[in-house]
């Protein structure tokens, strides 16, 4: 029974490796902002705007109303003020700028910004050690949220 039991775990294992690969997710390493921009999917797939919503308002995922207000978000407590508000941010930047902005805003804006980079391992000193290697946010998520973004018009 364990002999079949670590069989499907490693076929399991080997479906969602071949299933990221498939549709074509892209590394934090790999990930390049060129012009203030990422042009590729992280993913190789579309995001969901109504997911994005959620990890864009979720205190352990995004985070983003710790430090901006967007009025879409209005049933949630306790927008932040830290960041620029966020209604009309899709006027402002386009689909490739905003997800280079999520991915790693430090590249686009400067080192001096306080925004976290969501899908990079160049995330400073101290890092907690069960976090060393990880990104804030999957390929997925981040597309997600850029989805969401997009939505946001004056």
């Amino acid at each position: 029974m364990v002999f079949k039991t670590r069989t499907w775990l490693t076929a399991g294992a080997a479906i969602l490796a071949s299933t990221a690969i498939a549709y074509g997710e892209m590394a934090p390493g790999d990930v390049a902002i060129s012009d203030m921009k990422v042009s590729e999917s992280l993913s190789g797939a579309a995001g969901d705007p109504a997911a994005g919503r959620k990890t864009f308002a979720d205190r352990k995922l995004g985070n983003c109303l710790a430090c901006h207000a967007v009025t879409d978000q209005s049933d949630q407590l306790f927008h932040g003020e830290v960041g620029p508000t966020l209604d009309g941010v899709a006027d402002r930047w386009s689909t490739e700028e905003l997800r280079a902005i999520v991915v790693n805003s430090k590249e686009v804006f400067s080192e001096d910004t306080i925004m976290p980079g969501f899908y990079t391992l160049k995330v400073g000193v101290d890092v907690r050690k069960d976090l060393v290697g990880k990104t804030i946010l999957t390929a997925q998520q981040v597309e997600d949220v850029v989805a969401y973004l997009a939505t946001l018009k004056e």
